[in-house]
């Protein structure tokens, strides 16, 4: 198959980009030249900016495509655009949309494709369905083949995934632990989550490839591994050998006095309790199986962190922020105690 990823070397894109080109399909790469070194040699390199349009449509004059794969589309604007480029040049346009955008705050702990669309907490979630709700427009009216795929927290060898961390990603929580630091869990660290290594997301999409149940449906991918957020601290800070000084803070407050969009990541998101039913994905893609459980994945994860220092940017702000509001806490509990 020939296939167009727009994109293509993000956390959950780069480990498609390499399964696709593992698998000998003919794989195009249309981003702005971020990663290039790390890609296979088979891929093809489509160097240009999706959002300069005129340029697209003339680097890719002529060029049709079995499947287009869209992983930077936030807004509905960029998918009219796509649609101007790809309407009548593709048999596929897979969306990636977000798991966020099931409703919160959730009215059942189980999550399936039949789960409401609504999240009043986060505009990157409502963004998301105003874009899944335009492609359907389009499937309905235009015929425009369509595939939607729902992921939640995915992972990969670069980052430790985390709820709680500052605008430079995980690196300083991973340092607090080892420093022995009391480390901010939000809540009282027992709702479930589930944490999906992007190796086993890209089983599942690429299964969607190129399949024609897939065509005008949704899916969600995500790992069938339920954990609590105390068990995914305990498991990061286990492969780090380091002992979790778990320090838990509500959400809400969290949100009041940060800086951070925590009512959106938090609220909106990961401080909900949710377990995923993976059926319509494994009734569409048969062989789909996660097989990397947490504990497995995350050791990875750490080692490659560990041993790469361009991947260890600290973030003195978020970590100044956590002193300070383990020390309000700490302080408000002894006014209260006199």
């Amino acid at each position: 198959m020939k296939i167009l990823m727009i994109g293509g070397t993000g956390t959950i894109s780069m480990a498609v980009t390499k399964r696709l080109a593992k698998s000998g399909e003919e794989v195009f790469l249309l981003n702005r030249g971020s990663r290039s070194s790390e890609l296979p040699d088979n891929v093809i390199v489509i160097n240009a900016d999706i959002n300069s349009e005129k340029e697209v449509s003339e680097k890719l004059s002529g060029m049709t495509f079995d499947s287009v794969c869209e992983f930077i589309g936030f807004v509905p604007q960029q998918l009219e655009r796509d649609y101007r480029l790809f309407g009548g040049r593709t048999k596929q346009y897979i969306f990636i949309s977000s798991a966020s955008a099931y409703h919160k705050p959730v009215r059942s702990h189980i999550i399936n494709e039949g789960t409401a669309l609504a999240n009043p907490y986060w505009e990157y979630s409502r963004n998301k369905i105003a874009c899944e709700e335009f492609l359907m427009k389009l499937y309905r009216e235009n015929g425009f083949p369509i595939t939607i795929v729902r992921p939640s927290h995915t992972y990969d060898e670069r980052s430790v995934p985390l709820g709680v961390h500052g605008r430079n990603g995980s690196w300083q929580v991973i340092k607090r632990m080892m420093e022995g630091k009391p480390v901010i869990i939000h809540g009282d660290g027992t709702s479930l989550w589930t944490m999906t290594h992007s190796s086993d997301f890209a089983k599942g999409f690429c299964g969607l490839i190129g399949n024609p149940h897939a065509i005008g449906e949704a899916f969600q991918i995500t790992s069938d591994e339920s954990l609590t957020w105390n068990q995914i601290y305990e498991t990061i800070a286990d492969a780090l050998g380091a002992e979790l000084k778990a320090y838990h803070v509500s959400s809400e407050f969290l949100a009041a006095v940060s800086g951070y969009d925590f009512t959106g990541s938090l609220t909106g998101d990961k401080a909900c309790s949710v377990v995923f039913d993976n059926s319509k994905l494994k009734r569409a893609v048969p062989d789909f199986r996660a097989e990397v459980r947490f504990e497995q994945g995350i050791r990875g994860t750490v080692e490659n962190v560990l041993s790469h220092p361009e991947l260890q940017i600290p973030d003195p702000e978020f970590d100044s922020w956590c002193d300070n509001v383990i020390s309000a806490l700490e302080s408000a509990k002894k006014e209260l105690l006199r």
